[in-house]
């Protein structure tokens, strides 16, 4: 009997044991850079990055690679998300992903590349969204650094760039929901987008970054993630929070984990492991159980939301 003939949501029910807690992994990656071409991995020399010198994920990342990472922990169904592939061809990493669906039973969607601002974007939402394995796109907007940012912040390609809203109002009529990344300090640009298009889910990526770990970063981490969490159409993946040189942190990531899921809501969040990416700093499997440690003596029916439940609804899974 397979993984996937069994009913391990039930089965966790029961139990309590983590051995049998199903996880959807909502975010990750798929590279086959020897065939394809993603630009951030296949150039040299590499660019800037947040947990420095990423060469050791500079090489192929497939279904079989996925499985060693994960380890003992049951994934069920996982998420890809857009691997920066070569922006001049975003479909085609559609294509790639769907021939590995076809063999990977547990890849159960994808969230594709698209560039909002360019004068292709309207066909290319159409085609994302007649394609059933897509449930969204991302398009990383402009962004800028924390001491440069400013109230007023409107840069070509950013959140506020009329020809990029233009394109980004298109996804609701292709029932396509939004994956932002970035940083903090850009998050009440994005509840001024949430709120101007309500009928478009934000997926906001990576805890919202919180990259810096001062009393004052952390604050101000908490109050830009308030903000956007005062709109009902965001939800939140708690992943990428990683401390470069360190193994991952769980004291230090406690704090972040609980404080996102107080501000979002449970019923918003959802644990991701942003595989093979954070492989830069920590294992799968690493992350994993620091994430089982840190919600351990929540409830059975918490920690299912958090690790299976909330992702199966955002993403609309079978």
């Amino acid at each position: 009997m397979t993984d996937l003939a069994i009913d391990w949501r039930a089965r966790f029910l029961a139990s309590g044991d983590d051995a049998d807690l199903p996880i959807i992994d909502p975010h990750q990656h798929y590279f086959d850079i020897e065939q394809h071409y993603y630009p951030w991995l296949n150039d040299r020399p590499l660019r800037a990055f947040r947990y420095g010198d990423y060469s050791s994920i500079c090489r192929n990342f497939l279904p079989a690679d996925y499985r060693r990472a994960a380890g003992r922990h049951r994934i069920v169904q996982t998420v890809v998300i857009e691997g920066e592939w070569d922006p001049a061809s975003p479909a085609s990493e559609m294509r790639f992903i769907e021939t590995l669906a076809a063999e990977e039973s547990t890849l159960a969607a994808m969230v594709g590349q698209a560039w909002l601002d360019r004068e292709d974007a309207a066909q290319l939402l159409r085609h994302y969204g007649a394609h059933p394995l897509l449930r969204g796109v991302r398009h990383k907007p402009t962004v800028t650094e924390r001491n440069r940012w400013r109230d007023d912040f409107a840069a070509a390609g950013s959140m506020r760039d009329p020809r990029w809203r233009d394109g980004y109002a298109l996804l609701g009529d292709n029932d396509l929901h939004f994956e932002l990344q970035a940083p903090w300090w850009h998050l009440a640009e994005a509840a001024e987008l949430a709120r101007d298009f309500p009928d478009v889910t934000i997926v906001l990526n990576h805890t919202g970054l919180p990259s810096d770990r001062s009393a004052e970063g952390l604050a101000g981490w908490r109050q830009a993630l308030a903000t956007l969490a005062g709109e009902p159409n965001v939800a939140l993946k708690i992943s990428g929070i990683c401390i470069p040189g360190q193994p991952w942190p769980i004291a230090s990531n406690r704090s972040i984990v609980n404080d996102a899921i107080a501000i979002f809501d449970l019923s918003r969040c959802a644990f991701a492991s942003n595989s093979p990416v954070d492989g830069v700093v920590n294992g799968m499997s690493e992350i994993y159980d620091g994430f089982k440690t840190i919600v351990g003596d929540r409830p059975v029916l918490e920690r299912l939301a958090l690790f299976h439940d909330n992702a199966r609804r955002i993403y609309r899974l079978p």
